[in-house]
C-alpha cells in the first residue's frame, strides 16, 4: 500500500518494482546532516532485493559518494537536490584504469562493473564544485607559481594529489542511462562513462560556471554505442568530448570510442561544442552529430591531437548545425600542443595520429572570428574531408595546411579580411566550390 501511495505522489509510471525511500533508512534531507549512510543503506536493501528504485523525495541530501549496483534506478524527484560533500576526506580513491598502481578520487555518483543502471528525475545534483576549485586557487590564484604561493595554498593543492571527483561516472558498465536531471557545479567532468557499452544521456541540463576548470559536460571515454540527445550544456570547458585514453596507456588498452550519436542538443559557452581528443590514443570512430545549436563556445566542431598520441579518428559526420558567436567554426588540428609546427616531418611510428573520413554538411556559423582550420602533420596529412552546404560569416577565412583530398561544395565563407580559403602544403584540395562574399 505504501508503495502504491508513493507511486501516485511521484506521478512516475517509471517507478517500477520495489521502491526504497531514503527517508525510511534515516535520511534527513535537511542539507546540513550528512545522509551518506542512509542512502547507502537504501542502496544495499535495493541490491539485496534484486533491484528496484532508490528514491529521493523533495529535500536537500548532503552526501559523500553514492555507489549504485546492477538493476537499479536512482530517482531524484522534482524538488530534491543531492549535494556533494565539500570534504575531501569523504571521497575514497579508486584504481586508475589507464595507469595501474595509480589512484584517483571516486565520483559523487558511480557504478562499476554493473548493468541496467539509471540515474534520473526532475531533481538536481549539485557537486558544490567551488569547494574544490578554491583548493586549486580558482579563479585568481591558479596561475601563480608555486614559489609565490602561500603555505596554506600549497597545503590545499596537496589535497588534490589524486584529482577531483567527477559528478557521475560509469566504469565498465552496460545499459546505463542519465535522464532529465539538472546537473550543476561539478568539481571536474560532469558525466563520464568509461569503458562502457550502451550508454544513453537524454534530456539532461548541465550548468557549470564559466570558466570553472575542467568542468566538461559529457565525456564518453572508450565506450561503445552511446546516445546523447535533447541536452542543454553550459560549462567551463568542453560541452561534449569523446576520448579513448592518452598516449601509450590509451594505445595499450586499445578501446576506441565508437558508434556515438549526438542529436538535438544546445551547447552554450564552454571551450568546444563537440570535441574529439586530445586523449584519443585508442581511436574514435563512427560518430554522428546532428540537429544541434552551438552558441558562444570557443570552437564549434573540434578534433585535436598531437604527436605521440597515436590512434585514428575516422568516420565523423556532422550535419544540420547552427553556430552563433562561436570563435572558430571548425578546428581540426594535429598541433594541440602547438610547439612543433616549424620542425618538418617526423618519422611515422605508433605515436603518429591519423584523421580521416570526415563529412560536414548543412552548417551555418555567424559571428565567428575565424572560419577555422584543417592542420595535419607533414608526415601524416589529414585526409578525406568533405564540406558541403556550409555558410560561415567570420573575421577571417579558413586555412588548410598539410591535408589531402579535401572537397568543398557549396561553401560560402564571408571573411571580413583576407581570402575565404588559404591552402598550404596540401594535395588534391577542391576549392572550386568555395565562394567568398562580403
Amino acid at each position: 500500500m505504501k508503495q502504491l501511495v508513493l507511486l501516485a505522489l511521484c506521478g512516475f509510471s517509471a517507478l517500477q518494482g520495489a521502491v526504497f525511500n531514503v527517508l525510511d533508512y534515516g535520511a534527513t534531507g535537511d542539507g546540513k546532516t550528512k545522509d551518506t549512510t542512509p542512502i547507502a543503506k537504501a542502496i544495499a536493501a535495493c541490491a539485496k532485493a534484486g533491484g528496484g528504485t532508490v528514491y529521493l523525495p523533495p529535500g536537500r541530501y548532503l552526501t559523500g559518494p553514492v555507489v549504485l549496483k546492477s538493476n537499479m534506478t536512482l530517482e531524484i524527484d522534482g524538488g530534491a537536490t543531492l549535494l556533494g560533500s565539500p570534504d575531501v576526506a569523504d571521497y575514497p580513491l579508486r584504481d586508475d584504469v589507464w595507469n595501474p598502481g595509480k589512484k584517483v578520487v571516486a565520483a559523487l555518483i558511480s557504478a562499476t562493473d554493473a548493468e541496467n543502471v539509471t540515474v534520473r528525475g526532475r531533481g538536481t545534483v549539485d557537486g558544490q564544485g567551488s569547494n574544490w576549485w578554491k583548493l586549486m586557487g580558482w579563479p585568481a590564484r591558479m596561475k601563480v607559481k608555486p614559489e609565490n604561493k602561500t603555505a596554506q595554498e600549497l597545503e590545499d593543492i596537496k589535497k588534490l594529489a589524486n584529482g577531483r571527483p567527477h559528478l557521475l561516472e560509469f566504469i565498465r558498465c552496460k545499459f546505463t542511462a542519465v535522464e532529465q536531471l539538472h546537473l550543476i557545479n561539478s568539481p571536474s567532468w560532469t558525466i563520464h562513462p568509461l569503458l562502457s557499452e550502451f550508454v544513453r544521456v537524454d534530456g539532461v541540463t548541465i550548468e557549470n560556471p564559466v570558466p570553472s576548470p575542467n568542468t566538461d559536460g559529457i565525456n564518453p571515454e572508450s565506450c561503445r554505442n552511446v546516445q546523447i540527445s535533447n541536452c542543454r550544456i553550459d560549462v567551463g570547458d568542453d560541452c561534449i568530448t569523446l576520448k579513448s585514453g592518452k598516449d601509450a596507456a590509451g594505445r595499450k588498452v586499445g578501446k576506441p570510442d565508437e558508434n556515438i550519436t549526438i542529436t538535438n542538443c544546445v551547447m552554450l559557452k564552454g571551450h568546444g561544442g563537440v570535441v574529439i581528443g586530445s586523449e584519443m590514443s585508442g581511436g574514435v570512430r563512427n560518430v554522428t552529430v546532428s540537429n544541434c545549436v552551438f552558441q558562444g563556445t570557443d570552437v564549434g566542431i573540434r578534433v585535436k591531437t598531437q604527436r605521440g598520441r597515436g590512434g585514428v579518428v575516422e568516420g565523423l559526420a556532422a550535419t544540420n548545425i547552427v553556430m552563433q558567436d562561436v570563435k572558430s567554426a571548425f578546428t581540426i588540428t594535429m598541433f594541440y600542443a602547438g610547439s612543433e609546427k616549424e620542425k618538418g616531418a617526423f618519422p611515422v611510428d605508433e605515436g603518429t595520429p591519423r584523421f580521416r573520413d570526415f563529412v560536414f554538411s548543412n552548417i551555418t556559423a555567424r559571428g565567428s572570428k575565424t572560419a577555422g582550420e584543417v592542420t595535419g602533420l607533414k608526415e601524416m596529412l589529414v585526409e578525406n574531408i568533405s564540406f558541403s552546404n556550409i555558410h560561415i560569416d567570420a573575421e577571417t577565412g579558413m586555412k588548410v595546411t598539410d591535408a589531402k583530398d579535401i572537397d568543398f561544395r557549396d561553401v560560402v565563407i564571408r571573411a571580413m579580411s583576407g581570402p575565404p580559403l588559404t591552402v598550404t602544403g596540401s594535395e588534391r584540395v577542391n576549392a572550386a566550390g568555395v565562394t567568398g562574399r562580403r
